[in-house]
């Protein structure tokens, strides 16, 4: 006879997976705040590795080369980025997910924001790239922070032109005096 399908829960497929420590410091005034690096970005242990996003040539576009140009290695764009008043981190510490999709997160436990409020003073705003970062702008604001919302960097935003995701990136920047 045979066997009759378990009507059990069936155990997840995904991995557990753990993102990257923050990038700030005292100098960082606005932290901008991913959802979770994609595969590429937690292979190289680098915020927004993937060739595809935009992060990286988007900020080099708001403050052009003549200005000091975005270093090549990783941890000259890290210097570079909190030369700026700018920090780096995730709103979730670890999560289970098969590939890179904010939609196949699943499980997630929520960073430490108020450990990282204490260590970096200035720290006055948050830019929540994209919908799945921004879903959690309460815990920001709950410690007295401003939040924004700006559109994803990531190449699965490709509603979103270049110019278009500049622009807006552009105008938060300059209204909160960080370009």
């Amino acid at each position: 006879m045979p066997a009759m399908p378990s009507s059990a829960p069936q155990p997840s497929t995904a991995v557990r997976l753990h993102g990257l420590a923050p990038v700030a410091d005292a100098r960082t005034r606005a932290l901008v705040l991913g959802s979770f690096p994609g595969q590429r970005s937690l292979d190289l242990q680098q915020y927004y590795a993937h060739a595809q996003n935009k992060f990286w040539p988007l900020l080099q576009a708001l403050w052009p080369a003549h200005v000091q140009p975005l270093r090549s290695d990783y941890a000259g764009r890290c210097e570079w980025l909190l030369a700026r008043g700018l920090g780096l981190w995730d709103v979730y510490a670890s999560c289970e997910r098969q590939g890179s999709l904010d939609s196949a997160i699943r499980a997630a436990e929520v960073n430490d924001f108020t450990a990282l409020r204490k260590r970096c003073p200035l720290l006055r705003l948050g830019l929540h790239n994209g919908a799945e970062s921004y879903k959690h702008a309460g815990r920001v604001q709950a410690l007295g922070l401003a939040a924004l919302k700006l559109p994803s960097t990531s190449p699965a935003n490709a509603s979103w032109s270049f110019e278009r995701k500049l622009q807006a990136w552009r105008e938060a920047l300059a209204a909160n005096q960080l370009i």
